[in-house]
């Protein structure tokens, strides 16, 4: 190892209680996107985040936007060198219900050598080592040897909606030749993972509109179409008894597991009965001639998100429903197009609509599949970087989500996307009694800070 990253790394281990004080300093600010109770809270979130790259002497700027502020930051730029966009969000999610915390979710907690505290994982805490890295690189006297910048924003958890505006109008400011991204999981504790493929979504709404009012079941029954019961039939239509997606042409463009994925997805120690388990089901259901991690991680889907219509009061009331509506997404993977799937829907729901209903067919907003090349020399850099930072050498790993962001990177700056997840599945995200393992944060800050040695000597 290098001379300059014993330095480092001795820095990082000599500064690991300040790191977490840092960590639970941010995590007591409640930033809380959606509520607008919280807005002071996000200043303040973005003023922290400001503040630490202004303590390292990078070029720091809070942009505002209608909504919350984004903040930028860089080193100087290293002539020769690759140059990185890191990405992340200091917005969190709101903390309801607060009485199943066992702790205050803006009040950072120590069990069992997590930190509980919303936002922990998702995503001030994986966003943070990131930060806390160039800083080891800084103050250990060393001089980082590529371009790093920086965009965090205040949005991520309410849809982003100012950050595809921000990125047409700062193309030149924010070019560079790889993102990397924080906000994913490892495989299991202790099996740290590079995540290089995301499927893509496209979401529906569905709304079928019958007689102009509700009436009595046993006076019409029978003689007019049910919205109710021809949406159920119409959401049961999307997938047949094999688990396989009835949209014409819906398989045409996917993009087929190679052998050598299929042998590395088998490998990995994926307990079955666990996942059952975890989730609560007796059984698993999917397309027929595919694992369970093959449906997850790199087969396409179509999931019914939600019906509603007729009474939903306590008790009976014999009503014929005079509306029914449904919310659908088709999870995408690479080679789908969004345009031909949303097509596709349209045309299966026309086809099966009964007589004497109105089809109503909104689609909102969509995304294709993405996957970055195995043998990039970045993905290699940073399976590097997280051998040395965690002891162990990555599992490569496919996503069933979708991280809107990494497209508009692809499709705007034309540049791949490192995933390199320090979470593990069960850290509650999005729910009560959030947490990260500080022994994972500390892993991920070493690991970053290898990132920007490796990526400097491709």
């Amino acid at each position: 190892m290098p001379a300059a990253m014993e330095l480092i790394d001795q820095y990082i281990e000599d500064n690991r209680d300040a790191f977490q004080q840092d960590l639970f300093e941010l995590l007591k600010i409640p930033s809380v996107s959606t509520d607008s109770r919280h807005k002071d809270d996000m200043q303040s979130a973005a003023a922290w985040v400001a503040d630490q790259f202004r303590a390292i002497q990078f070029q720091t700027e809070i942009v505002p936007t209608p909504g919350h502020p984004i903040v930028y930051a860089q080193s100087p730029k290293i002539d020769g060198a690759p140059t990185v966009l890191v990405y992340g969000h200091y917005d969190v999610q709101p903390p309801d219900p607060l009485d199943e915390w066992l702790s205050p979710p803006f009040e950072p907690t120590v069990r069992d050598g997590s930190v509980y505290a919303r936002g922990a994982t998702d995503d001030k805490g994986q966003m943070l080592t990131h930060i806390k890295s160039a800083q080891a690189w800084i103050n250990a006297g060393k001089t980082l040897p590529i371009q790093i910048k920086y965009l965090i924003e205040g949005e991520e958890e309410v849809g982003s909606s100012n950050l595809d505006g921000f990125l047409n109008d700062n193309l030149d400011r924010l070019g560079c030749d790889v993102a990397v991204i924080s906000d994913t999981s490892q495989f299991a504790p202790g099996k740290p993972a590079i995540t290089y493929g995301l499927k893509g979504i496209v979401y529906f709404e569905v709304f079928l509109r019958g007689p102009r009012q509700d009436l009595h079941s046993g006076t019409f029954g029978g003689s007019v179409a049910n919205p109710a019961n021809a949406m159920a039939k119409l959401m049961g239509s999307l997938v047949d008894e094999n688990g396989r997606v009835t949209l014409d042409g819906f398989y045409d463009d996917v993009l087929d597991l190679t052998v050598e994925e299929r042998e590395q997805f088998a490998s990995l120690d994926f307990d079955e009965q666990r996942f059952r388990e975890q989730i609560g089901v007796s059984e698993t259901f999917g397309e027929q001639g595919f694992t369970t991690l093959e449906r997850r991680w790199a087969r396409p889907t179509c999931d019914v998100n939600g019906i509603y219509s007729g009474y939903q009061g306590e008790g009976a009331k014999t009503v014929l429903p005079c509306f029914a509506g449904g919310k659908v997404s088709c999870r995408l993977v690479p080679n789908q197009d969004p345009d031909k799937v949303r097509e596709a829907m349209k045309k299966h729901l026309q086809a099966n609509c009964p007589p004497g209903l109105d089809l109503e067919v909104i689609c909102h907003h969509g995304a294709p599949g993405i996957v970055v090349p195995l043998d990039s020399p970045y993905v290699s850099a940073a399976a590097s970087a997280i051998e040395h930072g965690f002891g162990v050498a990555p599992v490569f790993i496919r996503e069933g989500g979708s991280i809107p962001v990494v497209t508009a990177f692809k499709e705007l700056l034309g540049v791949d996307t490192l995933l390199l997840g320090w979470g593990l599945d069960d850290d509650n995200t999005h729910s009560p009694n959030e947490k990260f393992s500080l022994g994972d944060f500390h892993r991920g800050i070493k690991a970053s800070a290898h990132l920007w040695n490796e990526i400097g000597n491709i």
